[in-house]
């Protein structure tokens, strides 16, 4: 497992409370437009990779009813306790702490991810994989951000943490793969390489209102909580203060938090 892995999945298992409190402004209604891209019908089989705390498995798990069945798989354990937990009385969703590039089981009517192939250490190939858990005229749909989404926060965030802890800014990420397919028609063009027929990508426009409420959970709901492992409570509390003095000096009032949904047919 690359030390990138374990930085993100550190900071999604002490994430996984403040990540379903963030849910209802942010990861429900991508999950909610994933599987409405999906199309899913009652009966179906369907494995939701990635699933974090089920913004897009509970929505599934609802769209294919007792009949189907929603194999929901994540590498943090929190968060799949999280999941369990939010998910009881949906019999059809099972929640695994697992792997999703070594998930077994294949022959899925629907395999979809929301916001997750782009932490594969080798996106093509994990998602490769995950294509090749569905059937042959199954659907794949995996969501990713739109080029220019959420850097706002990240970057007054990272501003925050420099001033209080008198220390350089956070290296900025090396670009990568994602960065070169983060729209619309470069996503497409990646998605119908990975073998898939009739690729369509939706752009799903979001804003969030950042009131002082939800701009922090932004951070400590999301994979930018890893930028405050180490830092004591105290010393939190003024990166939180800080932050938001520095969204509000510079009129800061919304997050762009749009996303790109891609779909296709597999072959």
């Amino acid at each position: 497992m690359s030390s990138r892995k374990v930085g993100t999945q550190r900071a999604f298992d002490a994430a996984a409370a403040d990540f379903a409190a963030l849910g209802r402004h942010l990861w429900e209604p991508i999950g909610a437009a994933t599987v409405a891209v999906a199309g899913l019908a009652e009966g179906d089989r369907v494995l939701d990779a990635c699933c974090g705390t089920g913004a897009s498995a509970i929505p599934a798990a609802r769209a294919v009813g007792a009949t189907g069945v929603v194999d929901a798989i994540d590498l943090s354990g929190p968060m799949i306790g999280e999941l369990r937990r939010l998910s009881a009385g949906l019999p059809q969703l099972r929640a695994h702490e697992a792997d999703a590039t070594a998930w077994g089981t294949s022959d899925y009517d629907v395999v979809q991810s929301a916001l997750g192939i782009f932490f594969f250490p080798d996106m093509t190939g994990g998602t490769e994989r995950l294509i090749g858990r569905a059937r042959s005229g199954g659907r794949a749909v995996f969501t990713i951000w739109r080029g220019g989404s959420m850097v706002t926060a990240g970057r007054h965030l990272g501003r925050a943490v420099a001033a209080v802890t008198d220390s350089a800014p956070p290296p900025q990420r090396e670009p990568g793969l994602i960065d070169r397919i983060d729209q619309a028609g470069t996503y497409a063009e990646w998605l119908s390489g990975r073998g898939l027929s009739d690729v369509d990508v939706v752009v799903n426009d979001l804003r969030l209102a950042m009131t002082p409420e939800v701009a922090w959970l932004v951070v400590i709901g999301s994979g930018f909580r890893g930028l405050l492992d180490d830092l004591e409570p105290a010393v939190v509390e003024q990166v939180r203060e800080r932050y938001l003095d520095s969204l509000r000096e510079e009129g800061v009032i919304e997050l762009d938090a749009t996303t790109l949904i891609g779909s296709g047919t597999v072959r």
